[in-house]
């Protein structure tokens, strides 16, 4: 027999028999308490300014010069976030690193020199571009944007369309292009039918 409250087996049966009660009668009012209902706490996300919006235009006219215009590399570094993720329709994660996306950029401008790519140009579809702030981070910008394809002496081709998804983070007053997603990619002709 256990010594456990001196060996009395009277007082033990007493003390779980209290202890019982106690545990009985607390689960009655608790279950009899009123349930609290959970407030609801809602907040509106942050309203996009013309200042904002104005920003993130010259930023993206600034990117698509770049890419498609001068191919300055050194005017592009600077843009480009260290941890850029590029996530296009056609294939898949393309991009893991702002390095990787220079790196690839290089080469392509290099291609164009020597007559292995065409040179292309990019046009945002009027009205198309929205643009929302992200608290505590930057901006996303959304919209439809088309591509021509440029020959000396022809007029610009029309090669495909697309809609796109950018992340500008606000580096420290200094925008750099963080997350792109391109999709919905539609050829000319496609366009057409």
């Amino acid at each position: 027999m256990s010594r456990a409250f001196g060996g009395r087996p009277r007082l033990r049966s007493r003390i779980l028999a209290l202890v019982l009660v106690a545990v009985a009668s607390t689960g009655a009012v608790a279950a009899d308490a009123p349930k609290k209902e959970a407030a609801v706490n809602l907040r509106a996300g942050p309203k996009t300014s013309q200042q904002l919006s104005d920003a993130i235009a010259a930023q993206d006219r600034a990117l698509f010069d770049i890419v498609f215009g001068s191919c300055d590399i050194d005017k592009l570094r600077p843009m480009i976030a260290d941890d850029l993720e590029f996530f296009h329709d056609k294939d898949g994660l393309s991009e893991t690193s702002g390095a990787h996306f220079i790196e690839n950029m290089q080469k392509h401008c290099e291609r164009i020199k020597t007559g292995e790519d065409f040179r292309a140009r990019r046009e945002l579809v009027a009205g198309s571009m929205k643009v929302y702030p992200l608290n505590n981070y930057g901006a996303v910008e959304t919209g439809e944007h088309r591509f021509y394809a440029l020959a000396e002496g022809k007029p610009d081709q029309l090669t495909e369309s697309a809609q796109f998804l950018h992340v500008w983070k606000n580096d420290n007053g200094q925008w750099k292009l963080a997350r792109v997603i391109s999709y919905g990619h539609a050829l000319a002709d496609e366009k057409s039918k």
